[in-house]
């Protein structure tokens, strides 16, 4: 079972283990012995899903690649590769770090399955694995991701809250993300238990690929089966989701656009919220999950132990017990814009009120 853990306690432990770590000397020339024999540098494997989504390129690479840096003294490598949403190169990139005999490997999986046989190569080369973002199968030794059916809680929960006591005067249309990724099946779970029994699922759909145009395309075909005017909300399981979604809605001639949801807290998410086309999306602090895939790898890599990095254990459908650190998030409303995402320095004000959302801001409050 795992437990969730504390913002300010997981940011405590980040910066304590980063400490501890790098007082360690990881890459340094000392081998304990006195002798000043110089050890080898570590290698980190860092395997991606896919460039569609901002956070992966502008977020979790540069935050693991810091950390690392900041836990062998600036001579630690993070030998990279992105997938672009292909299980199979992801497969051979695998063993392309293999080939480079990385002491690490951190993988977000494209898809959680197909994977397992390449962690387990990874395995039998002595490659120890973390799972990042998403659970990978096969004998993985940590995982780090966010609290993924309290996404779905707090996703479903905020549409109930702008519904209020018209939660059952139409259909809503349910947008999961793809059945290749075990995290949408977890955020389907969450919004699930909130939503059931309380509003009339019209239609739902899990998304391929996540891809804004294939949402668009299912949103489509709800509009077409259940009538534009009877759909009174949209869950979506993330942003880039709910930006196809949005356009189909407009394409459709929907001038009051039912409220959506979101997650990710991309650029283009926060400004539909400014502009009120989008009701929220989930604020998943990178800044704290990627450092600690980084902290995971690199004690790894050393044989140290993680018990001051993952406070919990999770279940695969192929290994119980990984040892595991869970993420909180918080739900993103016009509202609370300024005290989320500006005040964490994600993004400014300037970022977010271009021209084109600059009347919304100055409504919004934001100047």
């Amino acid at each position: 079972m795992s437990t969730r853990i504390g913002r300010g306690a997981m940011t405590a432990g980040v910066v304590a283990m980063a400490v501890t770590l790098a007082a360690c000397g990881g890459g340094s020339k000392s081998d304990g012995s006195g002798q000043g024999a110089k050890k080898k540098d570590l290698k980190i494997g860092l395997l991606l899903p896919e460039k569609q989504a901002a956070r992966y390129e502008k977020s979790d690479k540069p935050l693991i690649e810091k950390m690392v840096g900041e836990l062998t003294s600036g001579k630690g490598q993070v030998v990279y590769a992105n997938a672009e949403q292909d299980a199979a190169r992801q497969n051979q990139q695998v063993d392309a770090m293999i080939a480079k005999k990385v002491d690490a490997l951190i993988i977000d999986a494209v898809d959680s399955k197909a994977i397992g046989g390449a962690v387990q190569r990874a395995k039998d080369a002595g490659i120890p694995v973390v799972a990042f973002d998403r659970l990978a199968e096969g004998p993985v030794d940590a995982y780090v991701s966010f609290d993924n059916e309290d996404v779905g809680h707090v996703q479903a929960r905020a549409l109930l809250d702008t519904l209020g006591t018209k939660a059952k005067d139409g259909q809503i249309v349910m947008m999961n993300g793809a059945r290749t990724d075990p995290n949408a099946a977890q955020f389907k779970k969450g919004a699930h238990a909130e939503l059931d029994g309380k509003v009339n699922i019209g239609k739902e759909y899990d998304t391929k690929e996540w891809k804004p145009e294939n949402a668009a395309a299912n949103m489509r075909s709800a509009i077409t089966a259940l009538g534009k005017d009877k759909i009174i909300g949209v869950y979506s399981a993330n942003d880039g989701m709910a930006g196809g979604i949005i356009s189909a809605l407009k394409a459709a001639g929907v001038s009051k656009l039912p409220p959506v949801t979101g997650q990710d807290t991309e650029l283009a998410g926060v400004q539909r919220i400014v502009a009120g086309e989008q009701y929220m999306s989930v604020y998943k602090s990178y800044a704290e999950e990627s450092p600690i895939a980084a902290q995971m790898a690199v004690a790894l890599a050393k044989k140290q132990s993680l018990i001051s990095i993952a406070n919990s254990k999770t279940n695969s459908p192929t290994k119980s017990d990984i040892p595991t650190a869970l993420v909180p998030v918080v739900a993103v409303i016009k509202e609370n814009i300024r005290s989320t995402v500006i005040s964490d320095g994600l993004y400014t004000i300037d970022e977010i009120c271009t021209p084109k959302y600059k009347a919304a801001c100055k409504s919004a409050g934001l100047q």
